[in-house]
């Protein structure tokens, strides 16, 4: 079964790649939550999670309906992450791919807001409105506000590493929000030692031959039913 793909208005950021953590006051410094990147189009208590590649996650309906219950009032378009926690609170992409756990939306960035477009906002005021949105939220909500610190990107990396981690994201904080490759101001700075990316290029390698759309590999399980999904397992 194809995935259908829906139009996506809102391409999210194109993240580029950086081998080294470095240090700057204009920058600031997340975690790089292993999970699946996705787009929130909220509109007033009806939540659409949508793929980099544009498709719909199916199975996250649950998670959907939970934004749809923290957001009753609002409009906006969350730029985040799909994640599945473990009980010390670390993404383990495996429960993610393979549905076992509760995902939560980590929110990272605003594009729109109740009628108001924010992607020609500096990053740091696009943070303070995100993180007024979510502020009312409880503790343990599955939505999310992604933190970050300022400037010390190579401590944070470090601590990163010996967390094992998958790394930071490095954004000045400066910058709009682009969907252009060429101006992104985004970069991943991954941990090279990080155990949870052993045999991944594998298993990801195993769907490449049957790929009827590109980059479909990463995303397949989450953006089908879980009916269907249940059904392909059990045939596999």
């Amino acid at each position: 079964m194809l995935v259908r793909v829906m139009p996506l208005p809102f391409q999210p950021m194109p993240l580029l790649k950086r081998r080294v953590p470095f240090d700057s006051s204009d920058w600031v410094f997340e975690l790089k939550y292993d999970g699946f990147r996705a787009v929130a189009s909220v509109d007033h208590g009806r939540t659409q999670l949508i793929s980099r590649n544009g498709n719909t996650f199916a199975s996250f309906q649950e998670l959907q309906q939970t934004i749809d219950a923290s957001l009753p009032n609002d409009s906006a378009v969350l730029d985040g992450e799909i994640v599945c926690l473990e009980r010390r609170g670390r993404p383990r992409f495996n429960d993610l791919l393979f549905h076992r756990g509760d995902p939560c939306f980590f929110c990272f960035d605003l594009l729109f807001v109740n009628g108001q477009d924010m992607r020609l906002a500096q990053l740091s005021d696009r943070k303070q409105e995100l993180r007024k949105l979510l502020a009312r939220l409880p503790v343990d909500s599955r939505l999310r506000y992604a933190d970050h610190i300022e400037a010390l990107g190579t401590k944070l990396f470090e601590r990163v590493c010996a967390l094992d981690l998958e790394g930071i994201v490095a954004k000045q904080k400066f910058a709009p929000y682009t969907a252009e490759r060429a101006i992104s101001t985004w970069y991943k700075i991954r941990n090279p030692r990080y155990s949870q990316m052993v045999g991944r290029e594998k298993l990801f390698e195993r769907e490449r031959a049957q790929e009827p759309v590109p980059g479909w590999h990463r995303c397949t399980l989450a953006c089908i039913s879980t009916e269907v999904r249940n059904a392909a397992l059990r045939n596999h």
